[in-house]
């Protein structure tokens, strides 16, 4: 399992590894998908794979009002179908689409710099 490094983040809850299957946040391990922002932890959020998300299941994570919201595919990139992407951006929420590792990488990035970021995590 990668280990990530993070400096000064004062989120109150971080991502600390990623690997596939499996996601470190604080000091607890998950293996269902998840939705993290820097004060609040969603688990076993009902998405396991890219295929199954859904402007729906999308919808507790914008309950976050995020400014950014990172959509994390699993282990291979995948594209949302536009209607729930252009839905998303509508909005006014930033949407970024990438495989999971990367949104992990990222979401700590954004979440040490103080945003306003929620990232949906499928961790398969």
């Amino acid at each position: 399992m990668a280990t990530l490094e993070l400096d000064e983040n004062q989120a109150g809850y971080q991502i600390r590894a990623f690997k596939p299957g499996l996601i470190q946040v604080n000091d607890i391990t998950f293996t269902q998908s998840i939705i993290i922002s820097p004060d609040q932890l969603i688990e076993n959020w009902a998405p396991q794979t890219a295929a199954a998300l859904s402007a729906h299941a999308l919808q507790l994570a914008v309950a976050l009002k995020p400014d950014i919201l990172l959509i994390g595919t699993g282990a291979t990139h995948v594209f949302l179908p536009v209607e729930i992407y252009g839905e998303l951006i509508n909005q006014g929420i930033g949407v970024e689409i990438m495989d999971t590792s990367a949104a992990c990488r990222t979401y700590n990035v954004l979440s040490a710099e103080n945003r306003r970021v929620v990232a949906a995590l499928i961790i398969q």
